[in-house]
């Protein structure tokens, strides 16, 4: 086999055969594919497609690129994923959820991507909590506690690694079938019974209409059962930010409110992260009406909020963050509200533009090397058909001083739209089932 010739076959829109891709991935981990032939794959790729198999093959030659995590655990081995969005903190509620029923959440989890915050970065906001852990340490922390969210090891889908830095210099990260492969080989190397994804459509999301996520999704469902783990997803609306607050201690702190039992603190991702939850445990082989009378129970009675707590503290963060989480967390210096320059209904949120607001304020990446400000973001952000008065505030701004805020406050005034009507559109559009 050869880079050359497998190359030649998806220009000439011909389908590798599994083997050969299979053999790429491989290539792509151990240096015998080059630069140049990763990036003439990828546009061939992002050109002509790979196919159903061929999908499923180059996810599963890249899954095995590295190292395939096995348990031996009581319980099902389950985990989600979401394409990114703003506000969405689904994953540190949803994890501790599912622990406290019984399942284990080995959650191999990303950073910051453009506008949207990730969970690693969100979690290290918490003071001295790690998510670089060694494979023994996520073993042991997911079996004591039922959950660990951790990065990847460079151990876990290598070929992913090198193949995503060539795709996005060579413009080539817009293809479904390498989006698809990309997603699926860090997941599937957690060794899962069961993946839930969620799908984002909207302003926020990086997929702006339903047409384009319902395709990602159905190519995502579609190769990891074709290789053999149980896959289902939800088209969630991402026209609005999920949570009230963007930003990552903001972000901690409102799921630290929905973990203590909070119902109204954050209504959206409440709802959302116990859909997806739901929807994880009847993919394990659960009862639709037991998963979901777990999953409230378990807010309701703390045991999520110990799961969450009991993680925290194994990676390193306080012990006592449920009881004194408010002091644990950073807090900006500058605080202040950004007022409505007139009365009406909130009509229109241009979510990416608000996460690329948390992005100037200091709590993203503009460059890899960037540090990030864990204590700035907005807070209490206004939600879509909401009646405001003039002079109400839009939402909070956390900076880090007068100036970064006072530009804040501007954007922010342009992302959200007065108006006299608006169609609110369902959180959950659609289920792809497995």
């Amino acid at each position: 086999m050869n880079a050359r010739t497998i190359i030649a076959k998806i220009r000439r829109q011909e389908a590798p055969l599994p083997e050969e891709l299979h053999w790429f991935a491989s290539g792509l981990a151990t240096g015998a594919v080059s630069d140049a032939q990763a990036g003439a794959f990828a546009m061939a790729a992002c050109l002509n497609g790979l196919g159903d198999a061929g999908r499923v093959a180059l996810t599963t030659g890249m899954r095995d690129s590295g190292d395939v995590l096995k348990w031996d655990l009581d319980g099902k081995v389950v985990d989600k994923h979401s394409t990114g969005g703003v506000g969405d903190c689904v994953s540190l509620i949803l994890a501790p959820m599912l622990a406290a029923c019984g399942v284990y959440v080995p959650m191999i989890s990303g950073r910051g991507l453009g506008h949207t915050g990730g969970t690693l970065d969100k979690l290290e906001a918490i003071p001295g909590l790690s998510t670089e852990v060694t494979e023994a340490q996520l073993r042991k922390i997911t079996r004591d506690v039922g959950c660990a969210i951790v990065s990847a090891t460079g151990a876990i889908a290598p070929a992913d690694k090198r193949l995503y830095a060539i795709r996005d210099v060579t413009s080539t990260v817009d293809s479904v079938d390498l989006i698809t492969a990309s997603i699926l080989s860090k997941k599937l190397a957690a060794g899962l019974d069961a993946l839930m994804l969620d799908v984002k459509t909207g302003s926020g999301a990086f997929m702006k209409t339903q047409a384009e996520a319902e395709a990602l999704a159905n190519a995502l469902v579609s190769t990891a059962n074709g290789a053999g783990y149980k896959t289902a997803a939800l088209i969630t609306d991402m026209h609005q930010p999920l949570a009230p607050a963007l930003g990552n201690a903001l972000e901690i702190g409102v799921c630290m409110e929905v973990l203590s039992g909070n119902a109204e603190a954050a209504p959206r991702l409440r709802r959302l992260s116990l859909e997806l939850a739901a929807h994880v445990l009847e993919l394990a082989g659960w009862n639709a009406a037991l998963a979901r009378k777990k999953l409230e129970a378990a807010l309701a009675d703390g045991t999520a909020l110990t799961c969450f707590t009991r993680m925290i503290a194994a990676l390193g963060g306080p012990p006592d963050m449920a009881e004194d989480w408010h002091t644990h967390l950073p807090s900006a210096p500058i605080v202040g509200d950004v007022t409505s320059p007139e009365a009406g209904i909130v009509t229109a949120i241009d979510g990416e533009a608000l996460g690329l607001i948390v992005v100037d304020l200091g709590g993203g990446r503009k460059v890899e090397a960037d540090r990030i400000n864990p204590s700035v973001g907005l807070s209490d952000v206004v939600g879509l058909g909401e009646k405001v008065d003039r002079h109400q505030p839009l939402a909070t701004i956390h900076a880090p001083d007068e100036d970064t805020a006072e530009a804040a406050a501007l954007a922010v005034r342009r992302a959200i739209t007065i108006g006299e009507k608006v169609n609110v559109q369902p959180l959950i559009r659609k289920v792809i089932a497995a």
